[in-house]
Parts: structure tokens; C-alpha cells; sequence
């Protein structure tokens, strides 16, 4: 790094600063600097030399590579993801401007990304409330509107287990990180696991595993338990953005975010987002060189939506047998990323037939806006002869003009293709033709059918 390059990285030095736990007056006397200089750093008002990022990395023991990394540049793309939304449309804002108030008044600028993330929770939360039937708060619609509003992206959590799967690999392994942290790595039967997948004995100091679980699962649970035990900083401050109604809500957000992070240890944004690109976005191949599942893959797929460096946006659904939906994951805010999935005519629910199988289909919604799913079946539990397992179905879609890069579509020639058209639900898609209808669009009038029956279950007056 040359001696005299500087650069603007005041918000990334003030958030070190408070995870440290440090006042302005307190970093200054550590990097011998007088107070007010900080302030000026913090404030994008002076610049942070290459020696002084040094002297910062020694320190305070930060990855000088993980702190001068794109500094500046995730916090100005957010800022400018802010005012490029309709809201904002007439203003007529131009970049220069919306790049100068960013630099120059950061810490407002902070305040504008924090309330319009409010704003988009809200927004989401009245649409899951004009569609539900269901009286007071659901916990599982506030954890999917808070990753929803959010991209499912967390740069600060990515950067930390970035890190932290850099340390595991100079340890030699999981097992070999925790020993250096005095812990130790049993595999215990399940009798022995009394109904639980992992545990943590803190009096033994071991990390106690269920030995049914395969490899990919096991090393999750070990990342899992590195997430509690040098993460929790990063998820309290995520959560801190937010006002929960219910506490079951926070909790199953906590753990969503938990999740996050044990899968970016497993696969580190550079490596995978590197990784997908060169394997054409082949999930089986990426979970064979990642040592991960096809459903922790196509989870990891959803969160690679990092500023200049960015994969491609995917919407993520699993559902059971029975048409549950038991997890939704959105990098694209898909008009059907909510309530989407229930649609018959969606490979999602053919899947079973084909067990382990990959289904590629073209879909297209009533507003006209195709994508391309691929969908595969997993499988949970087992390990053994006799151990129970559940069957689910699992789906990654993206917007049809990603679809070339993708393995799955790769030679195909999109301006052919004849997507199978879908609906979000029944209720809101106004097809009169669909044979697999089981409900009558809102708003449309049902024609009588006392001379008259047709072929579709429904008959619809003209809109």
C-alpha cells in the first residue's frame, strides 16, 4: 500500500470504534491523535492514511485488508439505493448531490438509510396484514419482513465471517479453531443428545454433535456455534434497528441471522460469489467444493447482493408435501417473494414425484414478469436406518434476464421459451382459464351456472 494514499472511511471507523466499546477520546490517545482529529475522520471531513490504517489494524488487531476493503463504497451504494427509489422520483436528485451529502454529513446520512428501512418494514407488514386473515401480530411475517427489507444482506456480519472462516482455515479445521479456544469436539449418539442436534457444556468446555448428522450439517452446527459465541455483537446490533412487536419475532429473527452467518463462514462472500460465477451458479457443484447442502447453498445464493459485487439476485422458497411454506428468502423483492408459492402449476409441488432431482421451468405471472425456478427435493433427519426424515421441496427463482448465466439455462434461447404461467394465489390472479383454480379471484363476479357449466371450476364475468 503506498505511503501517501488516503482515504474517506469515516462511518467504517466509527463503527469500529463503538464495537470496540471506545469513546472519540479514548481511540485518540491509543493512535496518539488529538480528539478532535478523530471527530474530523469520523466525519468524512479528513481522509485515513495508509499509516494511520496500519497503525489502526495493529492496535486494535483488525485485518487491515478487511477494514480498507471497498471502504466507503457499501455506504455509499446504500445511500444511493435510498434516493433511486420512487419515492423520491420528482426531487431529480443527481448522483454528485446524493454522493456529496453522503461524505459530508454521514451520520444524517445513517439516520435517511435507517428510517427508510423503516419505511420498507412498513410497507411490508401492510401488505402481509391487507392479505391475512389472522388476528394480531405473526412472528414469522415479522422475521421474514425484517430480511425482506433488508435484501437478506448484512455487510458488517459477511465482512466478520469472512474473517473468521480465514482463521478456521489457518487452524487447520473447526475441531482445531476450538481446541486453540480450549474447547473440545465430541460426537455423541442420539439417545445420549436427548432430542437435541447440538449442545454447548460449558462446564466440560465441549461442543457436543449429534453423530447422525451428515457432514454438511455437522459443520454447520459447528459454524452455528461460533456465530454465538464471537458474533453476537453483530446480531444484537442488527435487531437493534428494529421494534418488534412480538418477542418470538425477535427471537426467530435472531436465529435467521444466525443462520446467515454460520452459512457465510462456510462460504465466504469473495470465495463463493468467485466460485458461483465460474460454475455457472451450479448448486451441486458449488455444494461439493463449499462441502455444503444444495438447500445451504441455495440459501447462501439469496444474500449476494454486495455492492460492486454483486451475484445474481435469487428468491428463495421451501415448502413440505402438504403445500406449507416453511422458509422464504428474498435478494430480489419478487412481487410473489410473501405469498407467493401456492400455485399447483409451479414445479415446486411436482417436485415429490422426482425425488433429488433438479426441475427447471419458465413461469410467468398475470402482470406479465417472467422468471426461471429450479427446484430439487431435500431431505432432513435420518443419518440411520429407522431415523425419521422430512421430504421438503425447495426453489431458487430469479428474474428471466439472469437466466443465461445460469448453468441450468445456459444454451437456451430465452425469446423462445414458453413459460407455464402461474399466480401468486388464487385469489389475486384473475386468469379465467386456469383448471387448477381453487378460489375465485377477488373483485371478479361469478357467472351463473344454472344453464350453463364450464370447464373451468369457476365461471368469471368479464372484468
Amino acid at each position: 500500500m503506498a505511503k501517501d494514499r488516503s482515504i474517506y472511511m469515516g462511518p467504517r471507523i466509527r463503527r469500529l470504534r463503538r464495537d470496540l466499546g471506545l469513546t472519540q477520546v479514548v481511540m485518540a490517545q491509543d493512535l496518539d491523535v488529538s480528539p478532535s482529529y478523530i471527530a474530523l475522520i469520523e466525519s468524512n471531513q479528513r481522509p485515513v492514511s495508509a499509516t494511520m490504517l496500519i497503525k489502526l489494524a495493529e492496535i486494535y488487531r483488525t485485518d487491515i485488508a478487511s477494514l480498507a476493503r471497498g471502504a466507503g463504497d457499501d455506504f455509499s451504494a446504500q445511500v444511493s439505493g435510498v434516493f433511486k427509489s420512487p419515492l423520491f422520483a420528482d426531487l431529480d436528485l443527481s448522483p454528485l448531490e446524493i454522493q456529496d451529502f453522503g461524505s459530508t454529513f454521514p451520520a444524517i446520512a445513517e439516520a435517511v438509510i435507517r428510517l427508510y428501512t423503516t419505511y420498507q418494514e412498513g410497507q411490508l407488514a401492510l401488505a402481509d396484514q391487507s392479505s391475512s386473515d389472522a388476528a394480531g401480530p405473526d412472528p414469522v411475517s415479522e422475521a421474514r419482513r425484517f430480511l425482506a427489507a433488508r435484501k437478506n444482506y448484512f455487510a458488517e456480519i459477511d465482512d466478520r465471517a469472512e474473517n473468521l472462516s480465514q482463521a478456521i482455515k489457518r487452524a487447520g479445521g473447526y475441531e482445531k479453531y476450538f481446541a486453540d479456544h480450549r474447547l473440545k469436539v465430541r460426537h455423541l449418539p442420539a439417545e445420549v443428545m436427548v432430542g437435541f442436534t447440538r449442545r454447548f457444556d460449558m462446564h466440560r468446555r465441549e461442543i457436543v454433535l449429534d453423530d447422525a448428522l451428515d457432514n454438511a450439517s455437522a459443520t454447520f452446527q459447528l459454524a452455528l456455534q461460533i456465530v454465538y459465541q464471537d458474533m453476537t455483537d453483530l446480531l444484537s446490533d442488527a435487531l437493534a434497528s428494529t421494534q418488534f412487536e412480538t418477542e418470538t419475532g425477535e427471537k426467530l429473527t435472531r436465529r435467521a441471522l444466525a443462520n446467515y452467518a454460520a452459512g457465510a463462514i462456510m462460504m465466504p462472500y469473495n470465495a463463493f460469489l468467485r466460485a458461483a460465477k465460474n460454475l455457472h451458479y451450479d448448486v451441486e457443484a458449488l455444494g461439493r467444493q463449499f462441502g455444503a447442502s444444495f438447500e445451504q447453498v441455495a440459501h447462501r445464493l439469496t444474500t449476494l447482493q454486495k455492492s460492486r459485487q454483486t451475484g445474481v439476485p435469487f428468491f428463495f422458497i421451501r415448502v413440505d408435501a402438504a403445500g406449507n411454506v416453511s422458509k422464504r428468502l428474498d435478494g430480489a423483492n419478487f412481487p410473489f417473494a410473501r405469498h407467493g408459492g401456492s400455485c399447483p402449476k409451479w414445479s415446486l409441488h411436482n417436485a415429490f414425484r422426482t425425488p433429488r432431482r433438479v426441475i427447471t421451468q419458465w413461469i410467468e405471472l398475470p402482470e406479465g414478469e417472467r422468471f426461471f425456478s429450479i427446484v430439487r427435493t431435500v431431505t432432513a433427519g435420518g443419518g440411520g436406518y429407522g431415523k425419521p426424515t422430512i421430504e421438503r421441496a425447495v426453489a431458487l427463482c430469479c428474474a428471466s434476464q439472469h437466466a443465461h448465466k445460469l448453468i441450468y439455462a445456459k444454451n437456451t434461447d430465452i425469446s423462445s421459451v414458453n413459460p407455464e404461467p402461474i399466480g401468486v394465489t388464487c385469489r389475486s390472479c384473475h386468469r379465467g382459464d386456469c383448471l387448477a383454480r381453487a378460489e375465485p379471484p377477488i373483485g371478479r363476479a361469478l357467472l351463473s351456472d344454472d344453464l350453463r357449466r364450464p370447464v373451468t371450476p369457476f365461471g368469471l364475468a368479464d372484468p
